[in-house]
């Protein structure tokens, strides 16, 4: 049984941890003038990452995913999957990233225990990828993909963010990617974040729109897994892959949240558009702190809210994406 649970009843055997604020891209929603690095203290090492890992286990936690930033600029990556996957009680370790370096890491971090990829890709068409992100880097992003299916990979999924007028015309287009491939691709609704007001205003698309033309194509919403991510997610008896919509600013969006998120520098965030973070980087030092990182963790789920303040436009402390991993 999860002691990670919430007064809402809410349980969260999910976590998404953050390995780095950098990233070596810089698209359009998230960095488009590229990471800038503050000199701050450094990021996670392989050791508090262990034990924080150890901690969450501890308290019913079996599924972590590794993000950024882009994880893949971490040198000791194939390290951290190795580590976090030998933890017993893991059962899932995922990653997302840009997908620049899989063809030639993908294998390794495979066999150090990796099962599950996500994949930013927020075109089919090269032009517009490179538009978006700012690197003209799609070719070796689709041979990446197509050799983490070679691979036979648990879950390889795809995340386009919806951007009014840049690539929101592009869903036959997934569809046809989709008929032979076993993927899913998510579309995810643009956020606010604290730095890109303006872009959003321009940019915002309601996912509903995405919704009505599946459905009208014979598309049906599926049961949700229960340690699935926040996409709502659909199939079709003629395509071998399925689609998923995540729709923040949905009515009831964050009644099933089942994950928690830790940034790369140890601090515990309830929620990613939450107004503080945990310090918990004191108390991954030493295994002697185990007790105390343990009740450190879950005293905070009492604190969860119920939901996000997106719609009234409080997007907490996250300045950008990239600054905990989405």
């Amino acid at each position: 049984m999860s002691q990670l649970s919430d007064g809402f009843g809410r349980s969260f055997p999910y976590l998404r941890l953050s390995l780095t604020e950098a990233c070596n891209f810089r698209c359009s929603y998230c960095l488009p003038d590229g990471y800038h690095a503050d000199g701050r203290p450094q990021f996670l090492g392989v050791a508090e990452i262990e034990r924080l890992v150890r901690a969450f286990v501890a308290l019913g936690m079996h599924k972590i995913r590794l993000t950024g930033g882009e994880p893949s600029l971490r040198k000791d990556l194939e390290q951290i999957i190795a580590t976090v996957a030998r933890v017993p009680g893991i059962r899932k370790v995922a990653i997302t990233t840009n997908g620049c370096r899989l063809p030639r890491l993908l294998p390794l971090w495979q066999r150090a225990g990796l099962t599950a990829l996500n994949v930013s890709m927020d075109s089919l068409r090269r032009e517009r990828f490179h538009a978006i992100t700012g690197h003209d880097r799609l070719p070796e992003i689709l041979e990446g993909i197509e050799l983490a299916q070679q691979l036979g990979l648990s879950s390889v999924k795809l995340n386009a963010v919806l951007l009014r007028g840049r690539n929101d015309d592009e869903l036959p287009q997934w569809m046809e990617f989709l008929r032979e491939r076993p993927v899913s691709v998510r579309f995810i609704e643009l956020m606010r974040t604290g730095d890109n007001a303006e872009f959003f205003q321009r940019y915002h698309l309601d996912a509903e729109g995405v919704i009505n033309q599946l459905t009208a194509a014979g598309w049906q919403q599926r049961p949700r897994a229960a340690d699935a991510g926040p996409a709502r997610e659909f199939s079709h008896p003629d395509y071998c892959g399925t689609v998923g919509i995540i729709a923040p600013y949905s009515r009831d969006f964050c009644k099933d949240c089942n994950r928690l998120r830790v940034t790369a520098r140890g601090d515990l965030r309830l929620c990613l558009f939450g107004d503080f973070g945990i310090a918990l980087r004191p108390l991954l030092q030493s295994d002697q702190d185990r007790e105390a990182l343990i009740a450190r963790i879950s005293g905070q789920l009492g604190l969860k809210a119920a939901g996000h303040g997106l719609h009234q436009g409080n997007t907490g402390i996250t300045p950008h994406l990239a600054s905990i991993g989405g």
